[in-house]
């Protein structure tokens, strides 16, 4: 339900709040003050396009905010989109604030964060809809047609169950079409796959086994080399004559001879005695090595083999030697995949079971339609003899369509205006006074159905007088008492009905320019108010006795 408008210099209006209620509001005012610019300001809040031409003359920018409190559906669209937590209730309140500045450049908010146009009229949809000389209204789309036509029939869960049958069938349908797709290439491929898994199992490459066979190989192609140079290594330290580390035992003996002389010497000798331990630890090592190290030709032969049957496999199969493994181990899965993608009649047989579902559900929801649209039709028909439209009637043709997440059936709803003429698309109808009246009258019949809380109004009476208004107040008021409406009207017959009273204005602002003013009517003020619709600017005793007789309430 709507709570509150916020305007700020939007075409003729200045500067505005406003507080609704619920039960139904009309705003009335002479023409030219202003009183559509109060739905065009909510609209713009609500995603519709706007330009620099919204933006009041001098002003930087125009600036809308709509406060509503949120009902289930649009509770859950904030959580799914993350624009705000519902509370349990879905009672929360949401912000719907649009900016759009002299050049014309616009920006969307929904509480508080930036969004873009799309999204605010997609939340939009499900806080208000419009009926009136506007091509905007929901009732245009035929989309609209059949959810009110599902609503009306009380068949929202059997359209959801028929949309989720239709997206399985459709999974269903990919699958069986892409492995068809697949079948003669797969053929080829799990050839291929074959002759890899193959040549790889043979070989059986490890993990981790090309860098390990390499480090190997290296090490014993070049093993005399290394005994040379250990053997070499152990003579210089310890073995020939003159090694090292004799000479270093020298050394020592010399310099703590001196030691004794020269006491600052004493850290030299702790030094060469500290090389001396590290020169004899590195022979024992090296003599270690030589102990355990051969010339271990049967197993350089057979790391050699290795290497190159690694290296040959590779080559073979246009991959690196390390990637073998990976390879074998992709090319079993692959081969495995196609084998089971490729069983046909499975999935033949899963299409033909999603398809039962799916007609199963599309039947019933067909039933459920076909019982709705006669009970429409009967209703509307007859609601619109009381507006004006006798001799007329209200068709809702149902044809069979290409089965779809709606079903195997479109709807349209068709009108003729008169007696003696054949009913046409609703879209079609030349005269917008006959759209909005229709309008009415099918908004009144499936209010109990449709789940947006707020229904505005504008200029649903062009065109008509005397008892047909007076039956357009009372259907207003009657939807009044189960949704939330807004009504701009001229007419004191619709205008008496309100449970709340707006008179919108035209003033001049200390600038010079116009403004339109707002000011909400108590029953004193709403007897003027209605004495001046029935009677022009020239009030009189029996305009306002008049008036007070039509005040209901």
């Amino acid at each position: 339900m709507l709570l509150s408008l916020s305007i700020r210099d939007f075409v003729i209006v200045d500067e505005l709040e406003l507080e609704f209620g619920p039960g139904f509001t009309v705003l009335s005012g002479e023409t030219g003050a202003g009183k559509s610019i109060l739905i065009d300001a909510l609209l713009l809040a609500l995603g519709e396009r706007g330009d620099a031409d919204v933006v009041r003359e001098g002003a930087a920018r125009a600036d809308v905010t709509a406060t509503f409190r949120a009902g289930a559906e649009a509770a859950a669209w904030l959580a799914a989109h993350d624009l705000g937590e519902p509370e349990p209730t879905g009672d929360e309140a949401l912000y719907l604030r649009r900016v759009v500045d002299a050049a014309g450049r616009g920006k969307g908010y929904i509480n508080g964060r930036p969004v873009p146009l799309a999204q605010l009229r997609e939340l939009g949809e499900l806080l208000v809809d419009v009926h009136g000389q506007h091509a905007h209204q929901s009732l245009l789309r035929a989309g609209a047609q059949l959810q009110m036509l599902d609503e009306h029939a009380g068949a929202g869960a059997l359209a959801r169950d028929v949309a989720a049958a239709w997206q399985a069938l459709r999974r269903a349908q990919r699958a069986r079409d892409d492995a068809r797709a697949m079948a003669e290439s797969a053929l080829a491929e799990q050839d291929r796959l074959r002759w890899v898994v193959d040549e790889l199992t043979d070989l059986a490459p490890e993990p981790g086994e090309w860098e390990r066979v390499q480090s190997e190989h290296k090490r014993l192609s070049h093993a005399a080399h290394l005994l040379e140079g250990a053997r070499g290594a152990v003579d210089a330290l310890a073995e020939n004559d003159g090694a090292a580390i004799s000479q270093l035992d020298g050394v020592i003996a010399r310099i703590g001879q001196l030691a004794s002389y020269d006491p600052s010497l004493a850290a030299i000798r702790e030094t060469l005695e500290a090389a001396r331990i590290h020169a004899d630890d590195a022979a024992r090592a090296l003599s270690q090595y030589l102990d355990r190290a051969d010339l271990d030709d049967a197993r350089l032969a057979a790391v050699d083999a290795r290497v190159g049957a690694l290296h040959a496999a590779g080559r073979k199969l246009r991959c690196a030697p390390d990637a073998l493994p990976q390879l074998l181990e992709a090319s079993r899965r692959k081969l495995q995949d196609l084998a089971a993608s490729a069983d046909i009649e499975r999935l033949e047989a899963a299409v033909a079971e999603a398809t039962s579902r799916f007609d199963a559900s599309a039947a019933l929801l067909s039933q459920a339609r076909i019982g709705a649209a006669g009970a429409l039709e009967r209703e509307v028909t007859r609601a619109m003899q009381d507006l004006s439209m006798a001799g007329g009637r209200f068709q809702v043709e149902l044809t069979a369509a290409e089965p779809s997440a709606t079903g195997v059936e479109k709807v349209e709803f068709r009108v003729a205006g008169h007696a003696g003429v054949a009913p046409r698309a609703l879209a079609r109808i030349a005269s917008g006074g006959e759209l909005a009246r229709i309008s009415l009258a099918i908004a009144v019949i499936a209010a109990t159905a449709t789940p947006v809380a707020t229904l505005i109004f504008d200029e649903v009476d062009a065109g008509i007088g005397g008892a047909v208004a007076e039956t357009v107040g009372r259907l207003l008021r009657q939807l009044g008492q189960m949704r939330q409406v807004l009504c701009v009207t001229h007419l004191p017959q619709v205008a008496a009905r309100g449970d709340h009273h707006l008179a919108v204005s035209k003033a001049t602002a200390a600038d010079g320019r116009p403004v339109s003013r707002i000011t909400r009517l108590e029953r004193k003020e709403r007897v003027e108010e209605i004495a001046r619709m029935l009677g022009g600017l020239e009030l009189t005793d029996t305009t306002r006795k008049h008036a007070r007789e039509m005040l209901v309430g």
